[in-house]
């Protein structure tokens, strides 16, 4: 059946609900351009302005992976657990995350993307490992799941091209806060990956996308909805992106942190939120009675990075990339660090090089930001506070320009940190 895209456009405008078959028709004769632009485009703004209940939410999703093909790991003997960050500063909790999991005997299929702004993209850290690389045909990924139990890859073009049309129309138009484009999106690519189960790590602060608690539940809640309706076991953790993940920020940084985390130390932050949501696709696999810690202790988990790693190409003994230059900014007040803004400090990375502002933009793999003190940590006046990398000198000046304000001080100890703000199941 064909439908009329302004009438369907003029639908929800008027807060409408769009059925099924219109949904379907939608996305298929937007992939094939028979639908413009333009006309995607007052359907964003439409579903920003007036929302989509949840069986509109989960059409859309399906529709998406409908356009492209979809995976199946059915045939492995193990079962699956994937992971989906909606990103933040610091956040490489996918490294040690994927081998953990695989050495409890778990498969994770971990398609990852890169980076775009201040957030980090797991592809770009992997890639200044020497020799890794990220391009995996369906056949090598299924073959390292086998045999290796962990892969973390690109996504390919086969998979929801539906949605990969429609996000970059979403950056240009105004509508990227739109949480059943947003939802719809993330869960398109992660059902079509054929992950059994998925477990979703929502960031809550000012380094993240969504600034609130409030707005980060509900998205949460919306994931997790269509992943359950869709047959897929989903839940998701709120976890805190207000102060930076760790204390190194920068692609080849955060690889040289994640291994300091499988190797049994690493900093706290990083080591708690990699364990929960480890604990959390075990159980969704049946495995409850094991505590995820022990195996980043026991060395298990950094044996499987070393097969995972080298199953791609890449050498987990070479040294990694170093910047070429560095600057010491020290601290200018004395007292507990109430304040440590991740959006700040993810702005100043970005303009060091660690980040791109376009797509085809290359990132320097040394350049970033080291912290020498946490949120919460005392510290003198005068002390190191941070150091900031780069290949290019001239870039410190706009760094160091990004971080004016993004550090305060208190003479009273702060509150504790709580990593995980929330759970929804």
């Amino acid at each position: 059946m064909s439908y009329s895209a302004v009438e369907l456009i003029i639908k929800k405008r008027e807060k409408g609900q769009l059925s099924t078959e219109e949904i379907d028709w939608l996305i298929s004769s937007y992939t094939s351009g028979h639908v413009a632009d333009e006309q995607m485009s007052a359907m964003a703004m439409a579903i920003l302005l007036n929302g989509m209940d949840r069986r509109e939410i989960l059409d859309l999703t399906m529709a998406m992976i409908a356009s492209g093909e979809r995976l199946d790991f059915s045939s492995l003997d193990a079962k699956t657990a994937d992971k989906h960050s909606t990103g933040g500063v610091g956040d490489k909790i996918t490294l040690p995350l994927a081998p953990l999991v695989a050495s409890y005997g778990v498969a994770v299929p971990q398609l990852s993307g890169r980076g775009l702004g201040h957030t980090g993209g797991t592809l770009d850290k992997l890639e200044a490992v020497p020799g890794w690389r990220a391009a995996l045909s369906n056949e090598e990924m299924y073959q390292q799941l086998k045999e290796v139990g962990a892969v973390i890859c690109a996504a390919g073009s086969g998979l929801a091209p539906a949605d990969r049309k429609l996000y970059s129309l979403r950056d240009v138009t105004g509508t990227v806060e739109a949480i059943p484009l947003i939802a719809s999106s993330i869960m398109s690519k992660k059902i079509a990956e054929g992950t059994s189960a998925l477990v979703l790590d929502v960031k809550v602060g000012s380094g993240a996308f969504m600034k609130t608690l409030e707005r980060a539940t509900e998205l949460a809640n919306v994931l997790v909805q269509i992943g359950n309706d869709a047959g897929v076991k989903t839940s998701a953790l709120l976890t805190d992106m207000s102060t930076p993940l760790g204390k190194k920020i920068g692609n080849a940084l955060e690889v040289e942190e994640s291994i300091e985390v499988l190797s049994g130390g690493g900093p706290a932050d990083v080591i708690a939120i990699t364990v929960e949501l480890a604990r959390e696709m075990l159980a969704h696999s049946g495995i409850t009675d094991v505590d995820p810690a022990e195996n980043l202790r026991n060395g298990k988990a950094m044996d499987k990075w070393n097969q995972m790693i080298s199953a791609q190409g890449g050498d987990p003994t070479a040294e990694l990339p170093k910047a070429k230059h560095s600057t010491v900014i020290s601290a200018e007040g004395s007292g507990f660090i109430s304040k440590l803004d991740a959006l700040s400090i993810g702005i100043a990375s970005w303009r060091l090089g660690a980040g791109r502002e376009r797509k085809e933009d290359a990132v320097q793999f040394g350049a970033g930001v080291e912290l020498h003190a946490q949120l919460g940590d005392r510290i003198e006046k005068g002390q190191p506070l941070l150091t900031l990398f780069s290949d290019a000198p001239e870039k410190f000046a706009r760094a160091e320009e990004a971080l004016a304000g993004a550090v305060e001080y208190s003479e009273k100890a702060p509150m504790e940190r709580k990593f995980v703000l929330g759970k929804v199941s």
